[in-house]
């Protein structure tokens, strides 16, 4: 018999086993997608996963070619609607979650059922309404057009994360830095939110996967480059001629935007683990 808490050496080998399959499913495709962008136009025809000839000719078109202006136009949207959207949501959800998690007031519930409500409704049964208002006022095709939708997606997840967060916090040390001298305010800045940091960072990267890879309001609420983010720009690129799918420069640039989400989880991977398991000790 083995020991409470340990395993045999049978249950490694399955535990290893499962995970090698559950990795090998789920990275497949990435793998597959990368494997495509060093393809040639000839060779994407071809049923071979591997290319037969490496090329880095799908990526010289993305950054120096055909797909340059429209693909490093798209990036520089991308980044800063992103994280515009991800600060307002952080600091909103931060405000909003303490006073959930701290304060007793009427229709507290009722917040944040509708919060969980907002995160399942369909986008796609919003865009059209959202389409019309938006030329009405003047905010399509614009940073802030964008920018406003994204909160939709961002501030309910990021609410709930951070409320579950603020209850593991000891109530006693906000009283003591009140004890102390301290506003309600200064004992939330100085004494709450450098506890909550974990909880913060760990919404902030969540909030940022969120909007970075949004399409649909992309691709609906703008029509020119000044606002379009790379995930709907994708679906302009166009091959070498009308006849040629540019699959290989799309897997190219798909690889490229992927990087700085790979980039942030390997850094910063305990500390979104930390502050996951953190706000799930205790509802």
């Amino acid at each position: 018999m083995a020991a409470s808490g340990t395993l045999t050496g049978r249950q490694r080998l399955a535990w290893t086993v499962l995970t090698v399959v559950v990795l090998g499913y789920a990275l497949f495709p990435v793998a597959a997608i990368l494997a495509t962008s060093f393809k040639t136009p000839g060779d994407l025809g071809n049923n071979t996963f591997l290319p037969t000839v490496w090329t880095w000719q799908n990526y010289e078109m993305i950054f120096f070619g055909n797909a340059q202006e429209l693909f490093l136009t798209a990036l520089r949207n991308s980044i800063g609607i992103t994280l515009i959207a991800t600060f307002v949501a952080v600091v909103l959800a931060t405000l909003c979650a303490y006073a959930i998690a701290r304060l007793d007031f009427p229709g507290k519930k009722v917040i944040l059922a509708s919060a969980l409500a907002v995160s399942i409704f369909p986008v796609i049964s919003v865009v059209t309404p959202l389409f019309n208002v938006w030329r009405v006022i003047g905010l399509y095709d614009t940073w802030l057009g964008l920018i406003i939708p994204y909160l939709s997606l961002t501030l309910p997840i990021s609410i709930w994360t951070l409320a579950a967060f603020f209850r593991q916090i000891p109530w006693e040390l906000e009283q003591a830095a009140q004890v102390d001298g301290a506003t309600q305010w200064q004992a939330f800045r100085r004494a709450i939110v450098p506890l909550a940091m974990p909880g913060v960072f760990t919404t902030a990267i969540i909030a940022f996967f969120i909007a970075w890879n949004d399409f649909v309001y992309g691709i609906s609420l703008t029509s020119t480059e000044a606002a379009r983010p790379v995930p709907a720009a994708l679906a302009f690129f166009t091959g070498a001629s009308q006849f040629e799918e540019p699959t290989g420069a799309i897997s190219a640039a798909a690889i490229v935007v992927t990087i700085p989400v790979v980039v942030l989880v390997l850094l910063f991977q305990r500390q979104i683990v930390s502050g996951l398991t953190q706000g799930a000790v205790k509802g």
